[in-house]
């Protein structure tokens, strides 16, 4: 089943984080994600806000999860854990 990576996300260094998001894309890319929402606009009903939303799409949890797990993932994470909070889940989608 197809899986959502559902992040909601606080930048604190615009700098530090532009570089997550550089390498971030392509990681995702190679693991067969990609993005459906990406710093839309949003509506926050409940809970915490946060600022920026993204949503991919990816084949399974499976791929998904291994996609967070790779070389090149954590390598973008590296820059983006110093400089921004975040939350990030993935929910297998009902198709």
């Amino acid at each position: 089943m197809p899986a959502l990576w559902i992040a909601h996300v606080t930048v604190t260094d615009e700098e530090a984080y532009g570089k997550y998001a550089a390498l971030a894309g392509p990681a995702i890319e190679k693991h067969g994600g990609y993005f459906i929402a990406r710093a839309a606009r949003f509506v926050q009903l409940e809970g915490k806000e946060r600022p920026r939303n993204v949503v991919a799409r990816f084949p399974s949890v499976e791929a998904a999860v291994e996609c967070y797990n790779s070389p090149e993932y954590q390598e973008a994470l590296s820059h983006a854990r110093d400089a921004s909070e975040r939350e990030l889940m993935v929910v297998e989608t009902t198709e």
